[in-house]
């Protein structure tokens, strides 16, 4: 048996530990999910909807456990409790809208007439997810919840840097009747991870580009699709007519929300040169009034950075950056308190595109700004580097917004206001570039992709004989 600690984000604490699902003990959860998948899918969507009506109930009854085990984890509070809400809309939204979103019925034939064809939708059987620590509840249920709706098994391998709301969600789905052995939640690392890959027939992954290329390699090797949510360097462009008030609270917001570890928080900002030092003071006048959430956790905006090991990153990035010529005008230094690791919004300029900063991904509260003189250079330096996940454009009207904002190797684009995908979820997207593979989660892709789609295909007439494909006439 091999145990793993987990880090107290506002302490610095190993305060917590685990056991690790070792591969025998996948194969067995996975066996198990499959025996009870059919009759999970034989229910209908009106059958599994009354299921996770029922597990809705039940994570609100635990509400206040699972959110107490968030905040550890994560290190705040307000979203934590909005990680279990989303959940728990995400149940009710998928519920009703599934029914609604897979066409069935006869199509008559176009080029044979006497043909007619019907779709039938097959959910895959074993789905596995596999989830980051920045959002631990949400960004396993993300997947689960609609591969759930849609007749799936599911087994979901959690970060093993947040793994403490594990044990009371688990409370939640073994208090659901017909539940639990199809949604399975199983603590562990990466042997964990690349044992369930081995053993499920469509992986869910959401992290870092580096891991989802191996994810998408293992996958690769058994034939099985990977849904791959990767890396984002969001860039958020600043034209000159646009509300500059609006703009920086947006930009602000979108790079400084969950302090920055999200991969759709805007992570670089091209300002039009004529608002240039206007965009410049008034995010640094913001910046700078913006407070931890210490020594309270119910106080300020930004908590604490959740893996040690991204602090040194924004450490380094923030170096290279001064060593290359940037000057940091708020925060800029990580600070240590109560054992914890924190990061004030630290606003860059002075930035070009051979530092750090403005190429590898940052997941965390920086903001680097660069001026630009014309459009097409502003969607140059917009479409620059290797990620697309997501972007955003301030114009003085949304039509200019938009125009600018087609024009963007992105998945998502923000039009006067920054990174809407991590509160609006109705818009089906893909991310661009090495951002991710695979069809959207959001929108009615999210459900659909879960299924694999067959066809059935009828003859009202007379089957074609042989002599019909004659060679001679």
């Amino acid at each position: 048996m091999r145990r793993l600690a987990a880090r107290n984000p506002r302490t610095g604490a190993l305060d917590f530990s685990f056991e690790v699902t070792a591969a025998p003990a996948v194969v067995e959860a996975t066996s198990r999910a499959r025996r009870a998948q059919p009759a999970w899918a034989a229910l209908g969507f009106a059958g599994r909807a009354s299921v996770m009506a029922r597990f809705a109930a039940e994570l609100t009854a635990r509400r206040e456990t699972i959110q107490a085990a968030l905040e550890t984890d994560t290190g705040r509070r307000r979203i934590s409790g909005q990680e279990i809400d989303s959940v728990i809309g995400a149940i009710a939204g998928w519920s009703a809208m599934a029914p609604t979103l897979m066409p069935e019925g006869w199509v008559d034939g176009r080029a044979m007439p006497a043909v007619r064809h019907a779709p039938n939708w097959r959910p895959y059987a074993l789905v596995g997810v596999i989830s980051p620590w920045n959002f631990p509840m949400l960004l396993g249920m993300i997947d689960a919840v609609p591969a759930l709706t849609a007749g799936c098994a599911v087994i979901v391998k959690p970060s093993e840097v947040t793994p403490r709301f594990v044990g009371p969600l688990r409370d939640a789905i073994a208090a659901t009747p017909g539940l639990e052995a199809v949604l399975q939640i199983l603590p562990g690392d990466g042997e964990t991870g690349q044992a369930l890959i081995d053993e499920v027939d469509c992986i869910c992954f959401t992290g870092s580009v580096a891991t989802g290329r191996k994810v998408a390699l293992q996958a690769a090797g058994r034939l099985i699709p990977a849904f791959l949510e990767l890396g984002g360097k969001d860039p958020l462009i600043v034209l000159a007519d646009a509300d500059l008030e609006a703009a920086t609270d947006a930009a602000l917001r979108g790079s400084v929300l969950s302090t920055g570890q999200a991969c759709q928080s805007i992570e670089r900002i091209y300002v039009q040169r004529g608002i240039y030092g206007a965009v410049v003071e008034r995010l640094t006048m913001k910046a700078n009034a913006v407070g931890l959430n210490w020594p309270q956790i119910d106080s300020g905006e930004v908590g604490p950075i959740i893996f040690a090991r991204q602090a040194e990153i924004l450490a380094a990035q923030i170096a290279d950056a001064q060593a290359k010529g940037a000057r940091v005008l708020a925060g800029g230094e990580i600070e240590h308190h109560g054992g914890g690791l924190w990061l004030r919004p630290t606003v860059l300029v002075d930035v070009t595109h051979e530092m750090a900063v403005m190429r590898d991904e940052t997941f965390g509260p920086i903001l680097p700004i660069m001026a630009f003189d014309t459009l097409d250079e502003a969607v140059a330096l917009a479409n620059f580097g290797e990620f697309g996940l997501s972007a955003a454009v301030f114009a003085g009207t949304l039509e200019a917004a938009e125009a600018v904002g087609r024009r963007l190797d992105a998945g998502a684009i923000s039009l006067n206001d920054a990174a809407l995908t991590a509160v609006f979820y109705e818009a089906a997207k893909q991310s661009f570039k090495a951002s991710g593979v695979g069809p959207s989660r959001m929108g009615a892709d999210g459900l659909a992709r879960f299924f694999r789609r067959q066809a059935l295909i009828a003859n009202t007439g007379q089957p074609l004989p042989l002599s019909a494909f004659r060679e001679s006439s």
